[in-house]
């Protein structure tokens, strides 16, 4: 039998706390032969991100890790920093999970892309420049060209995903680490990257892990499984044991997880909250590497009604304006045509106008670490907006808001005093929901806010955010490509393509037909 290209033995990751040290990881096993796609699955705060970054040895200062973790029989534990770096980003690379917060802001994608090649391969500008190139046609990016010169934020986030891919296989590596690489992509661009990461694959012998929550995922691409809970592995086994047979009611469970129920439209005479009317938002990208200027229209004349109680579903490709629309009518983008929030036209409103309506409206966006502060605590993140619009509310009187509406979201209270850093994607998904919600607002925007969160999670979260409407007769516009959620969240839904609405109607009429 071939020998692993990398093993873990009893391997664990704990965190040093305010509350104590916290367990993520406890004695994990596993190895990953040559040519093997080993799947992780689990649901949020399981371990499955953990295990993997302190085997790279990339945890926050607070963390720490014991056993052994082998690459080709060394353990990459015993190494120097710089004996590390020789093999991390060439031998071992990773796709994380949340593409905004590991791409460089200030740096163009051609530059971020260009510097492993460099850094690994020792050849000059121009053959990077070419490699870089070549890698964005690789992995379907439009308009690689231009889109060398664009910078992250001018991107979709299925398309900076896509260039994390890029970075990760531009130097031919032996161990991809996949964490979540699919999470913010539509079902025909994750097909689409699933096959080109089959297809690298088997051209490069080169061995997969692949942490994920989405077990449809799991079935098409996994040769063996690893399901954790807790820190700890529960079961493992063949894709094809795991689900015909699986052995623990744990993952059952996984397996029979599903977001359901209809949503019912709004009465008839629920008032309008929020209009756009021939809603237009154009990008200028600059010429580069032998290209001309362009102007880009991301949304084209959309006009759309949304009503007390109501939910709007936005479903569509990766850059298809989806997100850009959202901003556009939060007036977070630069728009012309028309948009009224509750019978008023905010179009022309300034920053100062806008301010006292913030609380109004509120959004959860698709990448929650990237929107919540490092250095505060997470009790301090979800009171921020109070500061703002209810500023003389007391400190006593805010931290009692805060502990109602971590128990909204179905979190301990008690974590409010921990970090960002110390939670999974979902758990910091929930607090992202917690902070919006914290200011009773009429309106919420959800930008593809289920995407980070396993499946029995995903429900609970569409269960909440239903409750939650209820309530409160919140109006919500939800943007996501998991059309399982769309149904059981949408009473509307409208399909986008190019920036342009190609089809819009009730929920069951476009889905049936």
């Amino acid at each position: 039998m071939a020998e692993p290209v990398f093993s873990l033995r009893d391997f664990s990751v704990s965190f040093d706390t305010q509350d104590g040290v916290v367990e993520a990881v406890k004695n994990a096993s596993l190895d990953v032969f040559p040519g093997e796609t080993l799947a992780i699955v689990g649901e949020s705060g399981s371990g499955k991100s953990q295990m993997m970054m302190g085997a790279m040895r990339l945890l926050a200062q607070n963390g720490r890790v014991s056993g052994t973790a082998s690459f080709r029989g060394t353990n990459l534990l015993e190494l120097s920093k710089r004996e590390l770096n020789e093999i991390r980003g060439r031998k071992i690379t990773m796709i994380f999970q949340e593409p905004m917060t590991s791409l460089d802001p200030l740096y163009t994608i051609g530059s971020q892309i260009i510097e492993p090649i460099r850094r690994h391969r020792g050849v000059s500008g121009k053959a990077a420049q070419a490699r870089a190139l070549e890698l964005l046609k690789l992995v379907k990016i439009p308009e690689p060209e231009q889109r060398m010169d664009c910078y992250p934020h001018e991107l979709s986030g299925g398309q900076r995903q896509r260039v994390m891919i890029a970075m990760a296989i531009a130097n031919e590596t032996e161990l991809l680490i996949a964490d979540e690489p699919t999470t913010a992509l539509d079902v025909t661009i994750q097909a689409e990257v699933l096959e080109l990461l089959a297809d690298l694959q088997r051209r490069l012998g080169m061995a997969m892990i692949f942490i994920t929550h989405d077990l449809n995922i799991v079935k098409r691409i996994a040769g063996r499984v690893i399901v954790m809970r807790r820190g700890g592995i529960v079961e493992t086994g063949t894709a094809k044991e795991i689900f015909a047979s699986p052995k623990q009611a744990y993952t059952k469970a996984l397996l029979e997880a599903e977001p359901t129920g209809r949503k019912a439209p709004p009465g008839k005479n629920a008032a309008v909250m929020l209009e756009g009317r021939d809603v237009q938002v154009t990008f200028h990208l600059g010429g580069g590497w032998g290209s001309a200027a362009k102007e880009i229209r991301a949304v084209d004349k959309v006009t759309l009604s949304l009503r007390e109680g109501q939910t709007i579903g936005i479903v569509g490709e990766s850059g298809s304006g989806k997100s850009t629309l959202a901003r556009a009518l939060l007036r977070l983008a630069p728009s012309r045509g028309e948009i009224v929030l509750e019978g008023r036209s905010i179009t022309r409103l300034d920053r100062k106008a806008m301010r006292p309506l913030r609380g109004e409206v509120q959004i959860v966006l698709q990448d929650p670490f990237g929107s919540l502060s490092p250095r505060m605590t997470c009790g301090e993140i979800v009171t921020e907006g109070l500061l703002v619009h209810e500023p003389q509310m007391s400190a006593a009187e805010r931290d009692r808001r805060a502990v109602a509406a971590f128990e909204e979201v179905q979190m301990d209270p008690a974590l409010r005093w921990r970090y960002p850093h110390e939670f999974s994607g979902g758990q910091r998904q929930r607090i992202a929901i917690a902070r919006a919600i914290i200011l009773k607002p009429r309106i919420v925007v959800l930008d593809e806010p289920t995407s980070a969160l396993d499946r029995q999670v995903q429900k609970q979260v569409v269960d909440l955010l239903k409750k939650l409407q209820a309530e409160h007769n919140l109006a919500y516009l939800f943007i996501s490509h998991d059309l399982a959620v769309v149904r059981a969240m949408s009473d509307t839904v409208m399909v986008m393509k190019d920036g342009k609405v190609v089809e819009a109607g009730p929920t069951d009429a476009i889905f049936d037909a």
